[in-house]
């Protein structure tokens, strides 16, 4: 199915032949995929991503073209998905903050050191992660791993706009006080 079919031209096809969700699959499978990966594990963004389409799939008479896309469609049930998993991710993030950075093996000539300063602000910013509110979380990583707009964010959540802005806002209030806060302690 060629990319210049909208998502509302989709939708009406595989309602009519449910085969062709395949296609809504192809088209965005990938992205869910990195923004689960990027929420929880690859381990799991793998099951969830694919839970993702089946209940997609199962709800596609549901899907209201006059509302949006189907991505952001896509990502609101990816994002219910994983607040099911939140307990999991809260602890994650909890025990990568835990872990501290990695010790720097002397000689190893392949280390950049943009990653060396990612990997040690790592354990901050799970923590920083960990200490948003849900909604703060979910809104920051659809932005930041899931790149939507902050209106298909909206979408996604069933939120308004505006909330999307002061929820973002927040939450890069509180991971920047909350880094800048470690690196004064560290």
């Amino acid at each position: 199915m060629s990319e210049q079919v909208t998502d509302a031209e989709l939708a009406a096809r595989y309602r009519r032949d449910p085969g062709l969700f395949t296609a809504v699959h192809d088209r965005y499978y990938r992205d869910i995929y990195l923004y689960v990966a990027g929420r929880l594990d690859t381990q799991i963004a793998e099951d969830l991503a694919a839970e993702t389409f089946l209940l997609a799939f199962d709800r596609r008479e549901r899907y209201e073209p006059e509302r949006g896309d189907l991505r952001p469609w896509l990502f609101g049930i990816a994002t219910n998905l994983i607040a099911r998993h939140r307990r999991k991710e809260t602890r994650h993030y909890r025990a990568l903050a835990k872990l501290g950075p990695e010790p720097v093996v002397e000689g190893h000539e392949d280390r950049v050191v943009t990653s060396v300063a990612a990997e040690r602000m790592q354990p901050h910013l799970a923590k920083a992660l960990a200490a948003l509110s849900g909604g703060e979380r979910d809104v920051l990583l659809l932005v930041a791993l899931g790149q939507l707009s902050y209106e298909e964010v909206a979408q996604a959540l069933g939120i308004a706009v505006g909330t999307v802005g002061s929820r973002l806002s927040r939450a890069r209030s509180k991971i920047l006080a909350l880094i800048d806060k470690e690196n004064a302690h560290g």
